[in-house]
């Protein structure tokens, strides 16, 4: 089996698996206290619990993940849920593309619960085994279709550079249109915040689960 079947066959599992069981996010494995204890749904304030009944109706980590950290400022809260509604379930995107923003962004932050979660959803949306490895090896992906490198440049070249050129828009242009890059942009700037947001929680990986990442890797 080569290295592309054996990273499907681990995605595989990871998408069956699921992370819903996985709601209560260990503290780090040195002991230390986490920033933000897992709350649960019946620890949630009268302001917490509507935020909290439409996260549990949609996201397949529960409470964890990012929404661990969001839901101690509700209001705020509640309007990042709905730009993560509309990112996830109604954006203009294609699911693959739309998936692989977010690993892109993913990577670049070396987000272990973002790549964690996201990467069997690429793969369950198309997005190739192949490219899933070498974009988390750190490379720029070999075998890319006209619209999955133009994802790759478009967002790569946006959040390195703070730019977009006028070769990639070009390019952009004859795939995408207005609502679809509008609609791109927002997807990767709005996981770079969730990135963060995980960052400065340390928000991790489920119990008993590999990070994606691995100390010293690049």
């Amino acid at each position: 089996m080569n290295s592309a079947s054996v990273w499907m066959s681990s995605l595989a599992v990871a998408a069956a698996g699921g992370w819903f069981a996985a709601t209560m996010f260990a503290p780090p494995a040195t002991g230390k206290e986490p920033r933000f204890p897992q709350l649960t749904m019946d620890q949630l304030s009268d302001a917490q619990k509507p935020l909290g009944e439409q996260i549990m109706k949609v996201s397949s980590v529960g409470l964890g993940g990012p929404y661990n950290p969001m839901i101690r400022s509700p209001v705020l809260g509640q309007r990042l849920y709905d730009l993560f509604y509309y990112l996830r379930w109604q954006t203009s995107v294609p699911t693959k593309l739309n998936e692989f923003a977010i690993l892109i962004i993913g990577r670049q932050w070396r987000s272990q619960v973002e790549w964690y979660a996201h990467a069997p959803l690429a793969a369950k949306a198309g997005l190739s085994a192949e490219i899933i490895a070498e974009l988390k090896a750190n490379k720029r992906p070999s075998n890319m279709a006209e619209d999955e490198a133009l994802v790759y440049d478009f967002v790569t070249e946006l959040t390195t550079t703070q730019k977009v050129s006028d070769e990639t828009y070009a390019r952009a242009k004859k795939i995408f249109n207005d609502q679809q890059v509008v609609d791109l942009t927002a997807v990767a700037g709005n996981y770079v915040m969730v990135a963060m947001m995980l960052a400065m929680a340390e928000e991790t990986t489920p119990p008993g689960k590999e990070p994606p990442f691995k100390v010293g890797e690049k």
